[in-house]
């Protein structure tokens, strides 16, 4: 793509993921600078004219060993102003993995709804738009923003994925809890077109509160089948762990697991290597390095979500559809990235 109004950047955290999306864009990343000065405090800025530009800043908010979550988010929010600040014309923040997004609602007196709180960040440093990656709940990161924003979800993606490595099991999707069965339920739906054949679903009850899960256990039929837990993130891997297990209790005979985000913290290791799951189907936007290299290698599959990523960025900058690109995902590789 040859485009002079279009500049890419990605910040040195996520410095290869930004590079997969610039190669399948057909771009170079634009060069900054960042500096790091006493107690923590640093600066990034951009080393090219981005005055009058459509600019793109390619971050996934995850924490790794070297940043945390809040330290990625602050680095992020101070360059997006500085390229407003240097009159870039439009400032998209392509955020993959949007932190706080969990908490988007009160379960609990005097909670906060952080998600409210970051979307409000993004609007005070001037981004114009956001575009994310399944969210944990979209009415909620909808109604948070007041800018324009953009939500990519990964049923289409993953049915490409799935129906190549398990098209010819009898295959049963579940959802791990109440709140994700029309995620699940859009995945399966982009399954049977895939497939051209319906597909039973299923879901377990579960509740969370102090970090313990808890709930009555599956409704639906899993028996003799082969099980395809759907999920927006794995993070200390409870929740699969527990889903897992049930549908191993009621008959299942294999269980896989599809997450966007695979957002694994050190204690997912050993739980996630205990359970009954044959494989998990991750993207490629926040690097597995919490798990064990061994776990990683046999039943971890890093799906490609940079050229997903690369193309919802080449029709923002083309007015195209990204409606279109959600429904039916990306197109199929031509050859080698």
């Amino acid at each position: 793509m040859s485009d002079d109004r279009l500049a890419l950047f990605a910040l040195e955290s996520g410095r290869e993921y930004g590079q997969s999306v610039a190669r399948a864009l057909g771009v170079r990343l634009a060069a900054h600078e960042e500096r790091e000065f006493e107690w923590g405090q640093h600066k990034a800025r951009t080393l090219e004219a981005v005055r009058g530009r459509d600019v793109y800043v390619v971050q996934s908010l995850h924490g790794d060993p070297e940043h945390s979550v809040n330290d990625k988010l602050c680095r992020l929010l101070f360059f997006l102003a500085s390229l407003k600040e240097a009159a870039a014309d439009r400032v998209t923040a392509v955020v993959p993995y949007l932190c706080y997004s969990r908490k988007d609602r009160q379960t609990k007196d005097r909670d906060p709804v952080t998600t409210r709180y970051v979307a409000a960040l993004f609007e005070a440093v001037g981004v114009d738009c956001l575009l994310t990656v399944e969210v944990h709940n979209v009415a909620a990161f909808q109604n948070a923003f007041r800018c324009r924003t953009e939500h990519l979800e990964t049923h289409a993606l993953f049915a490409r994925h799935i129906s190549a490595r398990l098209g010819d099991r009898d295959l049963v999707v579940v959802s791990p809890d109440v709140g994700g069965v029309k995620r699940a339920a859009r995945l399966r739906e982009a399954l049977e077109r895939s497939l051209d054949r319906p597909l039973p679903e299923a879901f377990l009850d579960k509740r969370r509160s102090e970090g313990r899960v808890s709930g009555a256990g599956l409704v639906g039929d899993v028996r003799d089948r082969t099980v395809l837990l759907v999920d927006d993130m794995i993070c200390g891997g409870t929740t699969i762990v527990r889903a897992a297990a049930l549908c191993h209790e009621a008959g299942a005979l294999e269980v896989f697991v599809a997450a966007a985000h695979g957002v694994f913290m050190p204690e997912a290791s050993r739980a996630l290597q205990e359970a009954p799951i044959e494989r998990i189907a991750v993207l490629d936007h926040a690097p597995p390095f919490a798990l064990d290299a061994g776990f990683v290698e046999s039943r971890l599959d890093v799906v490609d979500g940079a050229s997903w990523v690369a193309e919802a960025i080449r029709r923002l900058h083309t007015d195209g559809s990204l409606t279109e690109l959600v429904a039916d995902g990306p197109s199929p590789p031509s050859g080698g990235r």
